[in-house]
Formats: C-alpha cells, structure tokens, sequence
C-alpha cells in the first residue's frame, strides 16, 4: 500500500479576540479615514479604494487607546504562532513594525501582493457586513507548476491553488509574510474594516 506523506505545510492562524474590541476598532477606523487628510490624499494619488493608513500614520498604538489594545493581544498571538513554526529566534524578537487601518467601500479591492521586509503579518477583522470578500492566499508553489493540470473544482482544501478565508468580526488571522494574498472586490454594501500590521526579527 503507497503512502502519501504531506510536506512543507503552510500555516495560518485564526483567532477571535471579540466583539467589543472590533467594534471600538471599527469606531477609530472610521474616524480616522474621516480625519486624516495625509492618508486621503495617499489613496487619492494611488488610485486605492477606499481608505488606508499605510502611507500616513505609523503610530496608531500610540495614538489610540484602541489600537494599543488590539497590539497587545497582536504580541501575544504572534509569539504563539511564532511557536507553532519552530522558529528559532536565537534570544531575540519579533516586534510590531507596522499597523495601518483599512476601510473598503462597495466595489474597492486590494490586489494580490506579499509583505517584504517582514517574518509575520496578519489583519485583524473590525467590521465585515454581509457580502464582504474573503481574503484569498495563494499556493506558495503556484509559479513552479508549469504544466500541471488544473485541479478538480470539488479540490481538497490542501490541493487548492487558491483558498478563500472568510473571517467575521473579531477574527485575527496571522501568516508568514511571504504568502501571497488579496483582497477580492467587497460586495457588500457598507464598508469592510480591517487592521493590518508586520512584525519583524528585531
């Protein structure tokens, strides 16, 4: 009888850190898509949809009470993952090196991409009303198959070449930050709010 032996296994945590830190989430994001006009005039220039403070705050933590908190509870799950992993970080850390906010109206995406620079990142989930996208990762190996066939729309979940995550508010999910990923068009009617962050080998 053949064995089948799986090799190489890509991992993604997921957790819930509750609903009253996503909705006190959700509030700051809002007033900070509102109130930042550095961060408008980013998303203005560079055709993104919707919201983002990728390119105009890197202080949230600081700034907000909330983001403080969801950092903390970020440390904690990021030190369990890195765990998980068998990382061996030789008597140092990884340490958040960047968080932004996101809020993505009816029809915005975020197309596919990595986070260079970084050992883990994830998002966590502030607001996701009916009809939002899933996060999509992408099979690491997709660019050296070549000539493999496709594969059965009925896959297992572990031979997909594409898995949709779907996370409610609440959910935090972490990965390597070398697994390609998206965002697909937001369907729903009101905005999809997310936090996103790296952490880095300090």
């Amino acid at each position: 009888m053949p064995q089948i032996d799986l090799l190489f296994v890509t991992r993604v945590y997921r957790a819930s850190l509750g609903s009253r830190l996503a909705s006190e989430i959700a509030r700051a994001a809002l007033a900070l898509a509102a109130s930042d006009k550095a961060g408008q005039a980013w998303c203005r220039a560079n055709d993104y949809s919707g919201y983002t403070s990728y390119a105009s705050l890197d202080d949230l933590p600081w700034r907000f009470p909330e983001f403080a908190a969801l950092a903390k509870r970020l440390d904690a799950a990021v030190r369990s993952f890195a765990d998980t992993l068998d990382f061996d970080l030789a008597g140092r850390a990884l340490e958040l090196d960047s968080m932004w906010a996101n809020v993505m109206p009816h029809g915005a995406v975020h197309t596919s991409h990595i986070h260079p620079h970084s050992v883990i990142s994830g998002t966590f989930y502030a607001a996701l009303p009916q009809g939002a996208s899933a996060i999509r990762f992408e099979d690491p190996r997709l660019g050296l198959m070549m000539a493999a066939p496709a594969r059965r729309g009925n896959a297992a979940r572990i031979n997909r070449q594409f898995v949709y995550v779907k996370p409610k508010a609440g959910t935090l999910l972490l990965w390597e930050s070398w697994l390609r990923h998206e965002v697909p068009v937001n369907r729903a009617k009101s905005e999809r709010i997310s936090v996103s962050f790296n952490y880095r080998w300090t």
